[in-house]
């Protein structure tokens, strides 16, 4: 089998990345599922599974972003003894990265090299304002193209009424709405999905991410579960994150679903695109510290006075500022911690 890995996304720029491991028994490759520490890729001869390189596991050991994820482009290596292992992770361009559990400093990786990443929710049920927002600001974060991508088109009455509800909240970002069994909206999403590119989706379980991969390729890629009967919501299909080649060239890249996504410090700047409406008002303040609270001249609680601001918008905008504001401490105190591990560690003298 031979693959052409420009279909996937391989073009000049990761190929002058991949000069230095231009050598016998290595080749590049794309990590489309990571299982335990073993990844499954594709290359120009096909699919392969392998395993971490020693260099990169003590990478990884010290920066735990070293480790591939799905969608990165790495240097493969073939040994004569047939093992093949990961020696490298290229530059990404891109990168979903949610806040770990724990309170732990470094971030969990997502997805890797998104063209789009597709903020995905179902019309019914209704769907979640302050969700959509905080995954909106994650895919701004990445530095990937973010779309909103609505689901079960078909099962709503007035569906072009929601897409307007959520343009509201998502400025700046294409809102799609679609419906996989009947195709409406899918010649969308289409462009995103061209030779070369990838698009990524993020959601809540049941949003209908695997049948919407299967609807872009055309047959069944993904496994599908049945809408329960007492809520009408799907059920949690997708339990790792898997990059879908296409017939067509492009691919699609699936993810679990999230059930909670936290937002790191540096997620501030995606923070402030999802928010642009409130940014605006809060820069025409009488103070320019103004809290919002009740401070005279607030052009922000006028706003929420005449009706041109919702009291929902401005708490979820106070709501993920705080989560921002914690985790920015939180990884100071951590940073400052291991410092000071370090300083005690080195010899006297």
């Amino acid at each position: 089998m031979t693959l052409d890995i420009a279909s996937l996304g391989w073009d000049a720029g990761f190929a002058a990345a991949y000069v230095p491991f231009q050598r016998p028994g290595y080749r590049p490759a794309r990590v489309t599922r990571v299982d335990r520490g073993v990844c499954t890729l594709l290359a120009a001869d096909g699919a392969v599974r392998a395993g971490l390189g020693g260099g990169l596991l003590s990478r990884a050991a010290r920066d735990p972003s070293a480790v591939p994820c799905a969608g990165d482009w790495v240097a493969l290596c073939a040994w004569p003894d047939r093992r093949t292992t990961i020696e490298a992770v290229l530059p990404r361009r891109t990168v979903v990265v949610r806040a770990a559990a724990g309170g732990q400093s470094h971030g969990h990786l997502l997805a890797a090299n998104l063209d789009y990443a597709a903020v995905v929710e179902p019309m019914d049920p209704q769907p979640d304002p302050g969700r959509m927002e905080r995954l909106l600001a994650l895919a701004w974060a990445s530095g990937a193209t973010p779309v909103v991508i609505l689901t079960k088109a078909d099962l709503v009455r007035r569906p072009e009424r929601v897409v307007a509800q959520i343009d509201a909240l998502a400025p700046g970002t294409e809102v799609v709405a679609v419906s996989a069994h009947s195709g409406a909206g899918l010649d969308r999403l289409r462009p995103m999905i061209q030779r070369g590119r990838t698009l990524g989706l993020l959601g809540p379980s049941g949003a209908g991410k695997s049948t919407l991969v299967n609807a872009l390729a055309g047959t069944t890629v993904m496994v599908t579960q049945a809408i329960r009967r007492a809520d009408g919501r799907g059920r949690h299909t997708t339990s790792h994150r898997a990059l879908i080649p296409l017939p067509d060239g492009g691919a699609v890249l699936d993810t679990p679903g999230l059930r909670g996504v936290g937002l790191r410090e540096d997620a501030a700047g995606g923070l402030g695109q999802v928010f642009a409406d409130i940014d605006t008002l809060a820069a025409a303040c009488r103070f320019r510290d103004c809290r919002h609270e009740r401070e005279p001249g607030c052009a922000v609680r006028g706003a929420l006075a005449n009706g041109d601001l919702s009291g929902r918008r401005l708490a979820s905008w106070r709501r993920l500022h705080r989560e921002l504001t914690w985790q920015g401490r939180r990884a100071t105190e951590i940073s400052e911690r291991y410092e000071h591990r370090r300083g005690s560690r080195r010899p006297a003298g």
